[in-house]
């Protein structure tokens, strides 16, 4: 067991360079920063992935048979195993498991006698409104055996490290995720969707009803604001459509679809008066720390894992009503302290470079305590 320079999977995700959402991002800085930190660094990615090459970065890529594309969800479990049953023939230190949902019904095949495996439990997926009640205890159960088959756990914000030990008496270590701070706006973005700076309001976030897009957007209408109000994420799905539905007679909602352009976003994020995070379901949400770091002026939805990040720093909503007042009485050029605060907790709490750094302490730790108890 090498406890120098240490030989770390990242199994849960599509893949890497990110083409697709929040743990396709983190497993990209994360990977990246364990790389130039001397440590070795395997990614498992779908065959599918657009980046088909063997390295990225410095990155080993293993591509693993994806067929969700062919038969749908069901593939996103035998995708899952084709990566644990990989992972079985290598002698990784550590596998570091990002979520639980469609992998941990194999957690009995994971190699834990020679891998220690620690998984980031996620949010709270059981509660996702678009699924029926039949998937939702699914959910639950597989949250279970995520918990059983993980050597140890990671929670990403304090919401969920609650829940693991007041649910499953276990201990947690907290890391949330990070962003690296805006420092170079360009006006040039706003062009291509006829924007002008500082005169819309915005969202983005994938189109489900835990997101409380449709609260928002009925706010949107009720409101006296002209501005247009910019729905950024995939659509082309039945929610999406029912809200392009409902709201194809509102000028205002512009659905722009999923941008994935990192400089796209923060550009639009920062010249934004007000920026809506709607999100109740899960944890440190990674597009909640990059509005906070390209200094936008944040709405969010009123729950534990909202406030445990933005406390005082934000306006908080519930209603479309307590939607509509924020856009008729709140503006960006007025709030210039609370988003200076934000930019300050970036800075000092979730920056990458300190979350990178947690990480590897994290690891480094985990490993001492299996050699230890190897020679006890």
């Amino acid at each position: 067991m090498k406890t120098a320079t240490m030989d770390i999977a990242i199994i849960g995700t599509r893949g890497i360079p990110n083409h697709y959402g929040g743990f396709e991002q983190f497993a990209e800085y994360l990977s990246l920063g364990l790389v130039k930190r001397g440590h070795k660094v395997t990614v498992y990615n779908s065959h599918n992935h657009p980046y088909q090459e063997a390295e990225w970065n410095g990155v080993k890529i293993v591509h693993c048979k994806d067929p969700e594309g062919k038969i749908g969800t069901a593939g996103q479990f035998l995708y899952d195993l084709n990566c644990i049953r990989n992972a079985r023939r290598r002698n990784f230190d550590i596998i570091l498991q990002l979520g639980y949902t469609s992998s941990s019904v194999w957690g009995r095949l994971l190699p834990r006698r020679k891998s220690i495996i620690t998984t980031n439990m996620d949010g709270l997926e059981w509660k996702r409104t678009k699924y029926s009640a039949r998937v939702q205890r699914f959910l639950q159960y597989a949250e279970k055996l995520g918990v059983r088959h993980s050597d140890h756990l990671i929670a990403d914000s304090v919401g969920i490290q609650e829940y693991l030990r007041n649910k499953y008496g276990r201990e947690s270590t907290y890391i949330p995720y990070g962003a690296y701070l805006f420092k170079e706006p360009d006006q040039s973005v706003l062009q291509q969707y006829n924007l002008r700076p500082f005169e819309y309001n915005m969202l983005i976030a994938r189109l489900e009803p835990e997101n409380s897009i449709e609260t928002i957007l009925d706010g949107v209408v009720s409101s006296g604001s002209r501005f247009p109000f910019l729905v950024i994420g995939k659509h082309e799905t039945r929610y999406g459509s029912y809200l392009k539905e409902k709201f194809t007679d509102e000028g205002r909602v512009k659905f722009i679809g999923g941008i994935y352009d990192i400089m796209a976003l923060n550009n639009l994020r920062h010249f934004s008066n007000l920026y809506f995070h709607g999100h109740t379901v899960g944890g440190t949400n990674p597009s909640l720390l990059e509005a906070m770091a390209s200094q936008s002026l944040i709405c969010a939805h009123n729950n534990i894992f909202n406030r445990s990040i933005l406390g005082d720093d934000a306006f908080y909503f519930e209603t479309a009503q307590e939607v509509a007042s924020l856009l008729d009485n709140k503006s960006k050029a007025e709030c210039g302290i609370v988003i200076n605060n934000n930019e300050t907790k970036i800075q000092k709490l979730y920056n990458w470079e300190i979350i990178i750094e947690q990480y590897l302490e994290h690891f480094k730790n985990i490993l001492r305590e299996k050699v230890e108890q190897k020679h006890s």
